[in-house]
């Protein structure tokens, strides 16, 4: 699996110019091969019982005496590679049509397939220093495709900003690592047994390892990266969003579970508020959006903050935060590679303020992309109804009720931000700008969505119902007490419903029936708040980079007048007394002769003081 698309970046990268005329081939088929190795995976482990369904695969030595590199094949890590390179696939085979006419079209393939093989590594390594290398991997790759037009000022930065900010996470992963090893003396999933340490221990490296996921999966406080992370192509936000990146750090809270969920650890408490903090955060944030594409941005942060408050309850939760991430991956890949069809028919336009009446002119796309708007808002029967009103569910009957209602009330935001996007994107009145011919995509485009827009129908349903996705997790990941069920005839399940048909209806009246305006109008304090991103830039460079700067002015301070005025003056007071006492040297006589006197009288005054003494 890892080593197919490792190969293809390798060739392509290699190999230059070249590999131009089949590069992008080479690249789609490493992604497929190592689908069809996920999915022999999955039916080998299919043919196992239950508790035979975890192996571990050594590989060698990577630092002697301490660390033995390996591979773990279990339900979890094989349920995510499926995910991968699934959905990576359709990605690639997308990417075809969609940078058709880039010169630098094989550069793209192999910065693709780098990042499906690093994301591999992550997930299937069986110990922290394999996932830490892939979780460094994967950095490089998004580094790498959110900067592929680096000729733009824009998406430089934005490349720089996500590679900064995920250090920060990182840091904190790197030290929780150091923390286990310290305290377990191993680094090895299998061979971890928490039992004996202290809650607190505990919790610092959930806190630790926390911190890491929030770098990952662009979560409060460092979820700043992941809007400016649009500038780079769009099949790069939906690889991104959809299958890799984002869904690390919720991959690494499940692996990592006996450092959250042991009695009397607060670590759990804090991935609860995070995600519930991040759900909300987000989908005010892509309530003021007109780029369609920064609009879905801001739904991935609020979908992965779901995702985060269903992992915070342990097995309880593990099967609808995990079920929702696969549904996700189906649905937003299928919205994020819409958007690309919109934006390929319309002159690359990402203003949804210039779109308007498009559905007559790209029905495949209209269609797949209101399904996976259904979906995502919980339509009833629809992937997302059954995994995100899952993870609601069990908030609301867990010790913290009240992040259970505020993911009820997030929902109902997504409801009017989704509704507003598809009234201006595909009904009402056309606003293109002058030269537009909107058209459909090309098959190569049309085809993905479609694949997509079916699992984000089905998808949901299977994995929920009759708990398939918890048998299958349980030997991974840990069994609950009472296996969790879903039933949408629930209090929590009915108000949801209510909830998100009145942000529907809302959006409605705002946008599918008024007028667009063509300008943004001013908006009031919230609305200011939320075109700002909740002016999370303007926390990060209060709290963070002047500081940093003041330090820095600090440190030039100290070296320029500390370290350097030390030198400098030493060297100034040699020179100043030795300009000085050459001064004595008159090249007189009569003058050496007169100070010997001097001396002499001087040195027989002290012999004789000594003598009387």
């Amino acid at each position: 699996m890892i080593a197919l698309p490792l190969l293809g970046a390798a060739v392509l990268l290699i190999g230059g110019r070249r590999t131009d005329r089949w590069g992008h081939l080479l690249g789609v088929a490493m992604s497929l091969g190592s689908f069809v190795v996920a999915v022999l995976a999955l039916v080998e482990l299919l043919g196992l019982g239950e508790e035979q369904r975890r192996r571990a695969i050594e590989l060698y030595d990577f630092i002697p005496g301490m660390v033995k590199m390996g591979l773990l094949v279990d339900p979890l890590s094989v349920s995510f590679a499926l995910l991968i390179t699934g959905v990576g696939s359709l990605i690639h085979i997308y990417s075809i049509g969609y940078m058709a006419h880039d010169p630098a079209r094989r550069r793209f393939f192999a910065y693709l397939n780098l990042f499906v093989a690093a994301m591999l590594l992550l997930v299937l390594a069986d110990n922290y220093v394999g996932l830490f290398i892939g979780w460094e991997g994967v950095g490089l790759a998004s580094y790498l495709l959110i900067g592929f037009w680096y000729f733009k000022p824009s998406a430089a930065v934005a490349a720089k900003k996500a590679f900064v900010v995920n250090r920060v996470g990182d840091f904190g992963l790197l030290v929780g690592m150091f923390v286990i090893w310290t305290t377990f003396g191993t680094l090895t999933f299998k061979d971890l047994d928490v039992t004996g340490a202290s809650n607190g221990t505990l919790t610092a490296i959930g806190l630790l390892l926390l911190l890491g996921a929030c770098g990952k999966s662009a979560q409060i406080p460092l979820q700043s990266w992941l809007l400016d992370a649009m500038e780079g192509p769009t099949p790069v936000s939906a690889l991104i969003h959809a299958a890799t990146m984002v869904t690390a750090g919720v991959y690494l809270v499940v692996r990592s579970g006996a450092f959250f969920f042991p009695v009397g650890s607060g670590a759990s408490l804090a991935v609860a508020i995070v995600g519930a903090a991040t759900l909300l955060a987000g989908a005010i944030i892509g309530c003021a959006k007109d780029d369609i594409k920064k609009g879905l941005a801001g739904s991935t942060m609020s979908q992965i903050g779901y995702m985060m408050l269903g992992a915070a309850f342990g097995p309880v939760g593990y099967a609808f935060a995990i079920g929702h991430l696969f549904t996700h991956g189906f649905f937003k890949a299928d919205l994020f590679l819409g958007a690309g069809s919109v934006m390929h028919g319309m002159n690359d336009e990402v203003d949804m303020r210039k779109y308007g009446g498009l559905f007559p002119k790209m029905r495949i796309t209209a269609i797949t992309f209101i399904i996976g708007y259904l979906a995502i808002i919980g339509f009833p029967l629809l992937s997302g109804y059954f995994t995100k009103d899952g993870i609601i569910e069990t908030a609301v009957h867990s010790d913290y009720p009240i992040l259970g209602w505020l993911a009820v009330l997030g929902a109902g935001i997504t409801g009017f931000y989704m509704s507003r996007m598809v009234f201006m994107t595909f009904f009402g009145k056309p606003r293109w700008a002058e030269g537009a011919h909107p058209h459909e995509s090309p098959k190569v485009m049309t085809i993905p969505l479609i694949i997509l827009s079916i699992g984000s129908i089905f998808l949901g349903g299977y994995l929920v119902v009759n708990q398939t996705l918890y048998h299958w997790l349980s030997p991974a990941v840990g069994a609950a007490a009472e296996a969790p069920h879903f039933d949408p005839f629930t209090t929590p399940g009915l108000v949801t419903l209510a909830v998100v048909a009145a942000g529907v209806l809302l959006a409605w009246f705002m946008y599918g029936r008024a007028e667009v305006p063509q300008t943004a109008p001013a908006g009031n304090a919230l609305v200011t708040f939320a075109r700002r991103d909740l002016y999370g830039d303007a926390l990060n460079e209060s709290l963070f980079m002047r500081p940093g700067q003041w330090l820095t002015r600090l440190a030039v301070f100290f070296d320029n007048r500390g370290v350097d005025g030390l030198v400098n003056g030493l060297a100034a007071t040699i020179g100043g007394s030795s300009g000085r006492l050459r001064r004595l040297q008159t090249g007189f006589a009569r003058t050496y002769a007169l100070s010997i006197l001097f001396g002499a009288a001087l040195l027989t005054g002290a012999l004789l003081l000594v003598g009387n003494l």
